[in-house]
Protein backbone atom coordinates (compact mmCIF):
# COMPACT_ATOMS: atom_id res chain seq x y z
CA UNK A 1 0.00 0.00 0.00
CA UNK A 2 2.90 2.59 1.05
CA UNK A 3 5.99 2.43 -1.33
CA UNK A 4 8.13 3.31 1.68
CA UNK A 5 6.88 1.31 4.86
CA UNK A 6 3.46 0.00 4.75
CA UNK A 7 3.11 -3.66 3.91
CA UNK A 8 -0.46 -5.53 3.44
CA UNK A 9 1.04 -9.58 4.19
CA UNK A 10 -1.60 -8.57 7.25
CA UNK A 11 -4.60 -6.32 6.44
CA UNK A 12 -4.43 -3.10 7.46
CA UNK A 13 -7.73 -3.48 9.59
CA UNK A 14 -7.81 -6.41 11.10
CA UNK A 15 -10.64 -5.99 12.96
CA UNK A 16 -13.65 -3.63 12.45
CA UNK A 17 -13.83 -3.07 8.73
CA UNK A 18 -16.53 -0.99 6.80
CA UNK A 19 -17.53 -1.74 3.10
CA UNK A 20 -18.94 0.65 0.79
CA UNK A 21 -22.44 1.27 1.77
CA UNK A 22 -21.25 1.65 5.15
CA UNK A 23 -22.40 -1.56 6.69
CA UNK A 24 -19.96 -3.67 9.08
CA UNK A 25 -18.17 -6.51 7.72
CA UNK A 26 -15.67 -9.34 9.15
CA UNK A 27 -14.22 -11.01 6.19
CA UNK A 28 -10.66 -10.34 6.87
CA UNK A 29 -9.78 -10.68 3.20
CA UNK A 30 -12.78 -8.41 1.43
CA UNK A 31 -11.83 -5.38 0.37
CA UNK A 32 -12.65 -2.72 3.53
CA UNK A 33 -11.33 0.05 1.68
CA UNK A 34 -13.96 1.30 -1.05
CA UNK A 35 -14.59 4.64 -0.92
CA UNK A 36 -17.72 6.84 -1.93
CA UNK A 37 -17.01 8.14 -5.08
CA UNK A 38 -16.59 12.06 -3.95
CA UNK A 39 -14.45 11.26 -1.62
CA UNK A 40 -12.55 9.83 -4.49
CA UNK A 41 -12.53 13.16 -6.67
CA UNK A 42 -11.29 14.85 -3.69
CA UNK A 43 -8.14 12.88 -3.69
CA UNK A 44 -7.52 13.02 -7.22
CA UNK A 45 -7.70 15.95 -7.44
CA UNK A 46 -5.36 16.91 -4.17
CA UNK A 47 -2.99 14.27 -5.70
CA UNK A 48 -3.00 15.21 -9.34
CA UNK A 49 -2.51 19.17 -8.63
CA UNK A 50 0.62 17.70 -6.38
CA UNK A 51 1.88 15.74 -8.67
CA UNK A 52 1.66 18.24 -11.91
CA UNK A 53 3.29 21.03 -9.95
CA UNK A 54 5.68 18.50 -8.90
CA UNK A 55 6.94 17.26 -12.75
CA UNK A 56 6.15 20.77 -14.48
CA UNK A 57 8.75 22.64 -11.22
CA UNK A 58 11.69 20.02 -10.94
CA UNK A 59 11.84 19.96 -14.87
CA UNK A 60 11.87 23.61 -15.21
CA UNK A 61 14.84 23.29 -12.15
CA UNK A 62 16.69 21.02 -14.39
CA UNK A 63 16.52 22.66 -17.47
CA UNK A 64 17.58 25.93 -15.95
CA UNK A 65 20.73 24.40 -14.71
CA UNK A 66 21.18 22.00 -17.49
CA UNK A 67 20.51 24.88 -20.63
CA UNK A 68 22.35 27.46 -18.64
CA UNK A 69 26.67 27.13 -18.05
CA UNK A 70 26.67 29.69 -15.32
CA UNK A 71 23.98 27.31 -13.38
CA UNK A 72 26.59 24.64 -13.61
CA UNK A 73 27.30 25.27 -10.18
CA UNK A 74 28.63 23.04 -6.88
CA UNK A 75 25.14 23.63 -5.24
CA UNK A 76 22.98 23.92 -8.29
CA UNK A 77 24.63 20.06 -9.62
CA UNK A 78 23.16 18.91 -5.65
CA UNK A 79 20.41 20.76 -6.70
CA UNK A 80 19.59 19.03 -10.17
CA UNK A 81 20.03 15.54 -8.58
CA UNK A 82 17.06 16.43 -5.83
CA UNK A 83 14.94 18.01 -8.39
CA UNK A 84 15.46 14.54 -10.20
CA UNK A 85 14.79 12.67 -7.41
CA UNK A 86 11.75 14.20 -6.45
CA UNK A 87 10.01 14.53 -10.15
CA UNK A 88 10.70 10.90 -10.37
CA UNK A 89 9.26 9.61 -7.27
CA UNK A 90 6.19 11.62 -8.42
CA UNK A 91 5.88 9.92 -11.68
CA UNK A 92 6.60 6.77 -10.98
CA UNK A 93 4.89 6.23 -7.10
CA UNK A 94 2.37 9.36 -6.36
CA UNK A 95 -0.45 8.30 -8.76
CA UNK A 96 0.22 4.87 -8.28
CA UNK A 97 0.12 5.15 -4.58
CA UNK A 98 -3.12 6.81 -4.81
CA UNK A 99 -4.81 3.85 -6.92
CA UNK A 100 -3.72 1.72 -5.22
CA UNK A 101 -4.12 3.72 -1.36
CA UNK A 102 -7.97 4.55 -2.31
CA UNK A 103 -9.11 0.63 -2.94
CA UNK A 104 -6.76 -1.47 -2.23
CA UNK A 105 -6.27 -3.31 -5.53
CA UNK A 106 -3.44 -3.80 -7.37
CA UNK A 107 -3.42 -3.57 -11.13
CA UNK A 108 0.52 -3.19 -12.26
CA UNK A 109 1.81 -7.07 -11.88
CA UNK A 110 4.51 -8.34 -10.09
CA UNK A 111 7.76 -6.19 -11.90
CA UNK A 112 5.70 -2.63 -10.78
CA UNK A 113 4.95 -3.82 -7.41
CA UNK A 114 9.13 -4.34 -6.74
CA UNK A 115 9.60 -0.67 -8.30
CA UNK A 116 6.68 0.43 -6.39
CA UNK A 117 8.33 -0.78 -3.15
CA UNK A 118 11.92 0.05 -4.14
CA UNK A 119 11.85 3.08 -5.62
CA UNK A 120 10.81 5.71 -3.23
CA UNK A 121 13.30 4.43 -0.78
CA UNK A 122 16.21 5.20 -2.81
CA UNK A 123 14.79 8.53 -4.17
CA UNK A 124 13.82 9.83 -0.76
CA UNK A 125 17.43 9.16 0.53
CA UNK A 126 18.83 11.00 -2.88
CA UNK A 127 16.99 13.91 -2.24
CA UNK A 128 18.01 13.88 1.77
CA UNK A 129 21.60 13.27 1.26
CA UNK A 130 21.84 16.05 -1.79
CA UNK A 131 20.79 18.28 0.73
CA UNK A 132 23.12 16.87 3.48
CA UNK A 133 25.78 17.27 1.12
CA UNK A 134 24.94 21.20 0.20
CA UNK A 135 24.43 21.81 3.75
CA UNK A 136 28.16 20.15 4.53
CA UNK A 137 29.68 22.12 1.25
CA UNK A 138 28.00 25.50 2.33
CA UNK A 139 29.66 24.77 5.73
CA UNK A 140 32.80 23.91 4.02
CA UNK A 141 33.00 27.33 2.18
CA UNK A 142 32.01 29.86 5.09
CA UNK A 143 34.19 27.98 7.68
CA UNK A 144 36.82 27.24 6.07
CA UNK A 145 37.17 29.53 3.19
CA UNK A 146 40.68 28.44 2.38
CA UNK A 147 40.71 25.12 1.54
CA UNK A 148 39.85 23.65 -2.24
CA UNK A 149 36.48 23.73 -3.12
CA UNK A 150 34.95 20.51 -4.63
CA UNK A 151 35.54 20.17 -8.71
CA UNK A 152 32.62 19.70 -10.98
CA UNK A 153 34.04 16.20 -11.68
CA UNK A 154 34.04 15.51 -7.72
CA UNK A 155 30.36 16.68 -7.33
CA UNK A 156 29.32 13.98 -9.83
CA UNK A 157 31.19 11.32 -8.29
CA UNK A 158 29.62 12.24 -4.66
CA UNK A 159 25.94 12.35 -6.69
CA UNK A 160 27.04 8.71 -8.19
CA UNK A 161 27.97 7.08 -4.51
CA UNK A 162 24.35 8.97 -3.11
CA UNK A 163 22.44 7.14 -6.04
CA UNK A 164 24.64 3.83 -5.49
CA UNK A 165 24.21 4.17 -1.44
CA UNK A 166 20.21 4.39 -1.96
CA UNK A 167 20.06 1.63 -3.98
CA UNK A 168 21.61 -0.27 -1.20
CA UNK A 169 19.33 0.55 1.06
CA UNK A 170 15.88 -0.24 -0.52
CA UNK A 171 16.97 -3.48 -2.36
CA UNK A 172 14.83 -5.37 0.49
CA UNK A 173 12.10 -4.10 -0.38
CA UNK A 174 12.73 -5.01 -3.83
CA UNK A 175 13.72 -8.43 -2.87
CA UNK A 176 10.94 -9.45 -0.73
CA UNK A 177 8.14 -7.55 -2.69
CA UNK A 178 5.31 -10.25 -3.53
CA UNK A 179 1.44 -10.05 -4.95
CA UNK A 180 -0.60 -12.43 -3.83
CA UNK A 181 -4.43 -13.01 -5.52
CA UNK A 182 -7.32 -12.72 -2.75
CA UNK A 183 -10.96 -12.89 -3.25
CA UNK A 184 -12.01 -10.23 -5.61
CA UNK A 185 -8.86 -8.35 -5.22
CA UNK A 186 -4.70 -8.68 -5.77
CA UNK A 187 -2.73 -7.24 -3.12
CA UNK A 188 1.37 -5.85 -3.26
CA UNK A 189 3.24 -6.56 -0.09
CA UNK A 190 6.36 -7.25 1.54
CA UNK A 191 6.90 -10.83 2.60
CA UNK A 192 9.58 -10.05 5.52
CA UNK A 193 11.22 -13.22 6.44
CA UNK A 194 11.02 -14.52 9.95
CA UNK A 195 13.98 -14.91 12.46
CA UNK A 196 13.56 -16.54 16.19
CA UNK A 197 16.46 -14.23 17.39
CA UNK A 198 15.03 -10.45 16.12
CA UNK A 199 12.40 -8.89 14.03
CA UNK A 200 13.96 -7.91 10.64
CA UNK A 201 10.90 -5.47 9.53
CA UNK A 202 11.04 -3.65 12.63
CA UNK A 203 14.54 -3.39 12.25
CA UNK A 204 15.18 -2.67 8.70
CA UNK A 205 12.13 0.18 8.98
CA UNK A 206 14.05 1.28 12.01
CA UNK A 207 17.30 1.45 10.30
CA UNK A 208 15.47 3.28 7.17
CA UNK A 209 13.71 6.28 9.00
CA UNK A 210 16.84 7.33 11.14
CA UNK A 211 19.29 6.79 7.47
CA UNK A 212 16.69 8.84 5.57
CA UNK A 213 15.67 10.99 8.38
CA UNK A 214 17.32 11.93 11.67
CA UNK A 215 20.70 11.21 11.08
CA UNK A 216 20.55 13.51 7.78
CA UNK A 217 18.68 16.41 9.73
CA UNK A 218 20.93 16.23 12.56
CA UNK A 219 24.15 16.89 10.55
CA UNK A 220 22.39 19.90 9.00
CA UNK A 221 20.65 21.17 11.50
CA UNK A 222 24.71 21.20 13.30
CA UNK A 223 26.12 22.93 9.64
CA UNK A 224 23.46 25.62 9.24
CA UNK A 225 23.63 26.36 13.04
CA UNK A 226 27.35 26.81 12.85
CA UNK A 227 27.16 28.47 9.17
CA UNK A 228 23.97 31.21 10.50
CA UNK A 229 25.75 31.96 13.93
CA UNK A 230 29.24 33.06 11.08
CA UNK A 231 27.10 34.91 8.85
CA UNK A 232 24.46 36.72 11.27
CA UNK A 233 25.60 36.32 14.73
CA UNK A 234 29.11 37.64 13.81
CA UNK A 235 31.34 40.49 11.78
CA UNK A 236 34.81 40.15 10.37
CA UNK A 237 37.02 43.06 11.79
CA UNK A 238 38.62 45.56 9.60
CA UNK A 239 36.42 44.22 6.43
CA UNK A 240 33.62 46.36 5.57
CA UNK A 241 34.17 47.18 1.97
CA UNK A 242 31.30 46.82 -0.65
CA UNK A 243 32.65 43.11 -2.17
CA UNK A 244 32.73 42.05 1.16
CA UNK A 245 29.27 42.76 1.71
CA UNK A 246 28.07 41.17 -1.57
CA UNK A 247 30.13 38.70 -0.60
CA UNK A 248 28.08 38.19 2.54
CA UNK A 249 24.44 38.91 1.32
CA UNK A 250 25.12 36.38 -1.44
CA UNK A 251 25.71 33.61 1.22
CA UNK A 252 23.67 34.44 3.09
CA UNK A 253 20.42 34.29 0.71
CA UNK A 254 21.95 30.83 -0.58
CA UNK A 255 21.95 29.66 3.40
CA UNK A 256 18.43 30.84 3.56
CA UNK A 257 17.42 29.34 0.62
CA UNK A 258 18.63 25.74 1.64
CA UNK A 259 17.40 26.34 5.39
CA UNK A 260 14.22 27.01 3.92
CA UNK A 261 13.77 23.81 1.49
CA UNK A 262 15.62 21.53 4.80
CA UNK A 263 12.58 22.84 6.83
CA UNK A 264 9.93 22.31 4.41
CA UNK A 265 11.57 18.63 3.72
CA UNK A 266 11.50 17.89 7.80
CA UNK A 267 7.67 19.13 8.31
CA UNK A 268 6.59 16.98 5.33
CA UNK A 269 8.08 13.84 6.37
CA UNK A 270 7.55 13.99 9.99
CA UNK A 271 3.90 12.68 10.14
CA UNK A 272 4.91 10.33 7.80
CA UNK A 273 7.66 9.22 9.67
CA UNK A 274 5.60 9.11 12.42
CA UNK A 275 2.92 7.33 11.54
CA UNK A 276 4.82 4.08 10.65
CA UNK A 277 6.95 4.07 13.56
CA UNK A 278 3.37 4.08 15.77
CA UNK A 279 2.12 0.83 13.22
CA UNK A 280 4.86 -0.82 13.74
CA UNK A 281 5.01 -0.42 17.80
CA UNK A 282 1.25 0.25 18.64
CA UNK A 283 -0.65 -1.74 15.74
CA UNK A 284 -4.18 -1.70 17.61
CA UNK A 285 -3.73 2.15 17.08
CA UNK A 286 -4.74 1.32 13.39
CA UNK A 287 -8.19 -0.49 13.43
CA UNK A 288 -10.23 2.12 13.12
CA UNK A 289 -12.25 2.53 10.08
CA UNK A 290 -11.01 5.81 9.27
CA UNK A 291 -7.29 5.14 9.11
CA UNK A 292 -7.45 4.80 5.61
CA UNK A 293 -7.74 8.93 5.40
CA UNK A 294 -5.23 9.91 7.71
CA UNK A 295 -2.75 7.58 5.41
CA UNK A 296 -3.86 9.16 2.38
CA UNK A 297 -3.92 12.48 4.16
CA UNK A 298 -0.09 11.81 5.88
CA UNK A 299 1.20 10.42 2.62
CA UNK A 300 0.03 13.61 0.49
CA UNK A 301 1.91 15.75 2.94
CA UNK A 302 4.98 13.72 2.35
CA UNK A 303 4.74 13.76 -1.22
CA UNK A 304 3.78 17.62 -1.34
CA UNK A 305 7.44 17.97 -0.74
CA UNK A 306 8.51 17.35 -4.08
CA UNK A 307 6.68 20.59 -5.12
CA UNK A 308 7.85 23.02 -2.67
CA UNK A 309 11.17 23.16 -4.03
CA UNK A 310 10.81 24.55 -7.18
CA UNK A 311 8.73 27.29 -5.40
CA UNK A 312 11.21 27.98 -2.94
CA UNK A 313 13.96 28.87 -5.49
CA UNK A 314 11.75 30.48 -7.57
CA UNK A 315 10.99 33.28 -4.42
CA UNK A 316 14.01 33.29 -3.17
CA UNK A 317 16.76 33.34 -6.03
CA UNK A 318 17.34 35.58 -8.82
CA UNK A 319 18.69 33.75 -11.01
CA UNK A 320 16.00 30.55 -10.91
CA UNK A 321 13.41 33.41 -10.95
CA UNK A 322 15.20 34.74 -14.09
CA UNK A 323 14.68 31.03 -15.30
CA UNK A 324 11.44 30.40 -14.51
CA UNK A 325 10.67 33.54 -16.29
CA UNK A 326 11.91 32.70 -19.28
CA UNK A 327 10.15 29.14 -19.09
CA UNK A 328 7.01 30.87 -18.74
CA UNK A 329 7.18 33.46 -20.86
CA UNK A 330 4.49 32.66 -23.31
CA UNK A 331 1.99 32.49 -20.63
CA UNK A 332 -0.22 35.77 -20.55
CA UNK A 333 0.79 36.74 -16.52
CA UNK A 334 4.10 37.07 -17.45
CA UNK A 335 4.23 40.56 -18.22
CA UNK A 336 5.71 41.57 -21.29
CA UNK A 337 9.04 43.03 -21.66
CA UNK A 338 9.97 41.26 -18.33
CA UNK A 339 11.89 38.24 -20.13
CA UNK A 340 14.01 40.64 -21.80
CA UNK A 341 17.82 40.29 -21.59
CA UNK A 342 17.35 37.77 -18.99
CA UNK A 343 20.97 35.74 -19.09
CA UNK A 344 20.68 34.15 -15.39
CA UNK A 345 23.69 36.36 -14.68
CA UNK A 346 23.65 38.37 -11.37
CA UNK A 347 23.25 42.33 -11.20
CA UNK A 348 26.97 42.66 -9.94
CA UNK A 349 27.88 40.48 -13.05
CA UNK A 350 26.29 42.82 -15.65
CA UNK A 351 27.66 46.25 -13.84
CA UNK A 352 30.87 45.08 -14.27
CA UNK A 353 30.38 43.96 -18.00
CA UNK A 354 29.22 47.73 -18.39
CA UNK A 355 32.72 48.73 -16.79
CA UNK A 356 34.50 46.62 -18.87
CA UNK A 357 32.71 48.64 -22.13
CA UNK A 358 33.25 51.86 -20.59
CA UNK A 359 37.18 51.47 -19.51
CA UNK A 360 37.63 50.64 -23.41
CA UNK A 361 35.70 53.15 -24.40
CA UNK A 362 38.06 55.20 -22.00
CA UNK A 363 40.96 53.92 -23.64
CA UNK A 364 40.15 54.58 -27.11
CA UNK A 365 39.35 58.03 -25.92
CA UNK A 366 43.01 59.09 -24.40
CA UNK A 367 44.39 57.23 -27.34
CA UNK A 368 42.88 59.28 -29.86
CA UNK A 369 43.08 62.90 -27.71
CA UNK A 370 46.95 62.11 -27.41
CA UNK A 371 47.41 61.34 -31.25
CA UNK A 372 45.63 65.11 -31.53
CA UNK A 373 48.01 66.34 -29.07
CA UNK A 374 50.82 65.19 -31.12
CA UNK A 375 49.63 66.74 -34.61
CA UNK A 376 49.15 69.93 -32.25
CA UNK A 377 53.11 69.58 -31.06
CA UNK A 378 52.08 69.29 -27.48
CA UNK A 379 55.22 68.03 -26.41
CA UNK A 380 57.13 70.86 -26.40
CA UNK A 381 54.97 73.15 -24.07
CA UNK A 382 55.59 70.15 -21.13
CA UNK A 383 59.15 71.54 -20.29
CA UNK A 384 58.41 74.86 -20.77
CA UNK A 385 55.22 75.88 -19.27
CA UNK A 386 55.61 73.17 -16.80
CA UNK A 387 53.49 69.80 -17.14
CA UNK A 388 51.02 68.62 -14.35
CA UNK A 389 50.67 64.89 -13.98
CA UNK A 390 48.10 63.88 -11.66
CA UNK A 391 49.50 60.91 -9.05
CA UNK A 392 47.74 57.48 -9.97
CA UNK A 393 45.90 58.40 -12.43
CA UNK A 394 46.43 55.90 -14.97
CA UNK A 395 45.08 55.00 -18.34
CA UNK A 396 44.13 51.03 -19.08
CA UNK A 397 47.52 49.42 -19.90
CA UNK A 398 49.51 52.04 -17.72
CA UNK A 399 49.78 55.04 -19.71
CA UNK A 400 49.69 58.37 -17.23
CA UNK A 401 47.56 61.19 -18.29
CA UNK A 402 49.43 64.36 -18.04
CA UNK A 403 47.40 67.64 -18.36
CA UNK A 404 49.46 71.26 -19.38
CA UNK A 405 48.55 74.43 -17.83
CA UNK A 406 49.35 76.09 -21.57
CA UNK A 407 47.17 73.95 -23.89
CA UNK A 408 43.93 74.51 -22.24
CA UNK A 409 41.86 73.80 -24.87
CA UNK A 410 43.44 70.04 -25.03
CA UNK A 411 42.96 69.51 -21.72
CA UNK A 412 39.26 70.59 -22.04
CA UNK A 413 38.61 68.36 -24.38
CA UNK A 414 40.29 65.65 -23.11
CA UNK A 415 37.92 66.14 -19.92
CA UNK A 416 34.89 66.83 -22.20
CA UNK A 417 35.36 63.66 -23.51
CA UNK A 418 35.09 61.94 -20.30
CA UNK A 419 38.04 60.86 -19.34
CA UNK A 420 39.34 63.16 -16.77
CA UNK A 421 42.32 61.17 -14.28
CA UNK A 422 39.30 60.55 -11.37
CA UNK A 423 36.68 59.19 -13.78
CA UNK A 424 39.49 57.37 -15.08
CA UNK A 425 41.58 55.87 -11.71
CA UNK A 426 37.36 54.78 -11.18
CA UNK A 427 36.75 53.06 -14.38
CA UNK A 428 40.21 51.21 -14.26
CA UNK A 429 39.33 50.25 -10.84
CA UNK A 430 35.81 48.64 -11.30
CA UNK A 431 37.21 46.79 -14.32
CA UNK A 432 39.88 45.24 -11.72
CA UNK A 433 37.09 44.56 -9.48
CA UNK A 434 35.37 42.93 -12.74
CA UNK A 435 38.15 39.69 -12.76
CA UNK A 436 37.99 39.36 -9.16
CA UNK A 437 34.26 39.28 -8.98
CA UNK A 438 34.02 36.35 -11.25
CA UNK A 439 35.15 34.02 -9.25
CA UNK A 440 32.75 35.20 -6.51
CA UNK A 441 30.54 31.69 -4.94
CA UNK A 442 27.55 31.36 -6.35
Amino acid sequence: MDPLFATTDVPLLPGNWTNASGVNGTDPEGNQFVQPVWRIVLWVLAYSCMVTVSLVGNIVVIWIIMAHKRMRTVTNYFLLNLAFAEASMSAFNAVINLVYSVHNDWYFGLMYCRFHNFFPVAAVFASIYSMTAIAVDRYMAIIHPLQQRMSSTETKVIVGVIWVLALLLAFPQFYYSRTEDLPGRVVCYIEWPTYTGCDYKIMYYVCVTALIYFLPLLVMGCAYLVVGLTLWASNIPGDSSDRYKEQLTAKRKVVKMMIVVVCTFAICWLPFHVYFLLQLFFPLLFESPAIQQVFLAVMWLAMSSTMYNPIIYCCLNDRFRAGFKQAFRCCPFIPAGSCEGLELKSTRYQHTQTSVYKASRVETTVSSVFHGADDLELPRFGAQAGTRCVAGARGVGGVGLCATAAPRRSSLDLTSNGSSSRSVSKTVSETSSFYACNNLPE
